[in-house]
């Protein structure tokens, strides 16, 4: 009797795993694969994960990614920006923490918000952003910029080339930048 039950649940066992592999896919690469964006200056350490959708030969932005709606800026899970010292980013204070990042795509700019709140996930069910307004620590506008290359990636970086730090985001032939600063504090 044991000997029926062992032989049936191996049955079962081999068939889930057969699901998993060829229905569900499971061993395949994501097609957002999970990114993480680092800066180190000094005594300041920021971060940024999220996931990075591919272009794949669609219209992005005003198409896949739609202007004046809030976007969850990158695929799958929240985006999220976390920095271990306070910030000045166009002029307002961003407390070190860690934050969730939105985003509104517009035609020649876009809105960037720094959320208190953690999301598991970018979206609902019904693919609406799950960003809860009342939780916003700051939003800024930034001008889009096009670029001449094609980017095919969902790229977040941070940029301290020139000594003024940006965080960037990039896709498709569209660039923002976001400057930051670490905040001076009054000793």
């Amino acid at each position: 009797m044991l000997k029926r039950i062992l032989i049936v649940l191996s049955i079962i066992a081999l068939g889930l795993l057969l699901y998993s592999v060829f229905v569900e896919n499971i061993f395949s690469p994501r097609l957002s694969p999970k990114d993480t964006a680092k800066i180190t200056l000094n005594d300041l350490k920021l971060q940024v994960e999220y996931n990075r959708p591919s272009k794949r030969e669609r219209d992005i932005f005003g198409a896949l990614v739609p202007f004046n709606k809030v976007w969850r800026t990158g695929a799958n899970e929240a985006t999220t920006f976390e920095t271990n010292e306070d910030l000045m980013i166009d002029g307002m204070l961003l407390k070190k923490g860690k934050y969730t990042l939105w985003t509104v795509p517009m035609e020649n700019s876009w809105k960037v918000m720094f959320n208190t709140k953690q999301y598991q996930w970018g979206v609902n069910e019904k693919m609406e952003p799950m960003w809860d307004p009342n939780y916003d620590a700051i939003e800024i506008e930034v001008p889009k910029q096009s670029i001449d290359e094609t980017v095919e990636k969902f790229t977040i970086a941070f940029d301290n080339k020139t000594g003024n730090l940006k965080l960037t985001m990039a896709w498709d032939q569209t660039l923002i930048e976001i400057p930051m600063q670490i905040y001076p504090h009054k000793h």
